[in-house]
């Protein structure tokens, strides 16, 4: 029997390779160029479902995405975070002596700015960080060295010279999971999040309005982004998540009166909250 196909962003050994084999060890990963790819591969049923970050506590939003989901077709059918993990790798036979030089994505680079500092070393930007694993396996310079993941040191046969050299030890990635068909969890099994896009009306104080409904109605609303489309500046989507499922009573209020003041609202997933957000409810309070 065929393994199911699950499509991500990045070269193999990237967090978003890791996620997929946290969340379905099961099945094949596909590896794709760009988001765009990812994307274009559930469309098309190259692979049935996406692994997709979608913001860090560090480095925030995962901006492309907010732009690619609202008008993909595809539903978000569920959630993990991805402790982030740096470790510094570079040919075998190489060492800390031997470095001079540290490729990874910008990120990367900037979440692990202290070891860096640390060991003098050349930071150059890359695609990704896998892709930088890649790139040191093959040159087998000394002088290189790259931060990535444990799984891209394994793949591309590099030594780890320093493990989990990120600086902040909270740094976690949110990935959703995103399939062609809507699947909605049950109401009344669990902790469910409901993500939305909207547009309001241009009407004073629409934005005001449109969100009173949350608050009358109890409803924790998680996450509230704006970013404009179309190329135009007073043209601003909002993309929002809200503890709670649609068939709840309090939530059906809290959306109806969302609807009367928006111009657009789709629902992109209804799906089980991930056992971490009770973290960060308990570091909130």
């Amino acid at each position: 029997m065929a393994k199911k196909i699950i499509a991500y962003q990045g070269e193999p050994g990237a967090n978003s390779h890791i996620a997929c084999k946290d969340v379905y060890p099961d099945w094949e990963p596909l590896p794709c160029a760009t988001f765009e790819d990812a994307f274009a591969a559930v469309q098309e049923g190259r692979a049935e479902l996406g692994m997709i970050p979608i913001d860090n506590s560090i480095a925030g939003r995962v901006a492309d995405i907010h732009h690619l989901l609202p008008t993909s077709g595809l539903h978000i059918v569920g959630e993990y975070f991805l402790p982030i993990h740096f470790q510094l790798l570079a040919p075998k036979g190489a060492t800390l002596a031997t470095i001079k030089t540290v490729y990874s994505h910008v990120h990367g680079l900037g979440q692990c700015r202290k070891i860096i500092r640390k060991l003098g070393l050349k930071a150059v930007v890359a695609a990704d960080t896998a892709g930088s694993a890649r790139m040191v396996a093959e040159w087998n310079d000394p002088a290189s060295a790259s931060l990535a993941t444990r799984l891209a040191g394994e793949i591309y046969g590099l030594d780890t010279l320093m493990e989990d050299v990120e600086d902040e030890a909270h740094n976690t990635t949110r990935f959703v999971i995103l399939s062609r068909t809507a699947q909605w969890t049950e109401a009344g099994k669990g902790k469910a999040v409901t993500s939305f896009v909207f547009r309001v009306r241009n009407v004073p104080a629409a934005l005001y309005k449109a969100l009173g409904g949350f608050a009358t109605n109890g409803i924790n609303m998680t996450k509230l982004e704006s970013y404009m489309i179309e190329g135009h500046f007073f043209a601003t989507q909002f993309y929002a998540e809200v503890e709670g499922h649609p068939d709840d009573r309090s939530l059906k209020l809290a959306l109806e009166e969302l609807g009367f003041f928006s111009r657009e609202l789709n629902i992109l997933g209804v799906f089980p909250a991930h056992p971490y957000r009770e973290n960060i409810r308990e570091a909130a309070e």
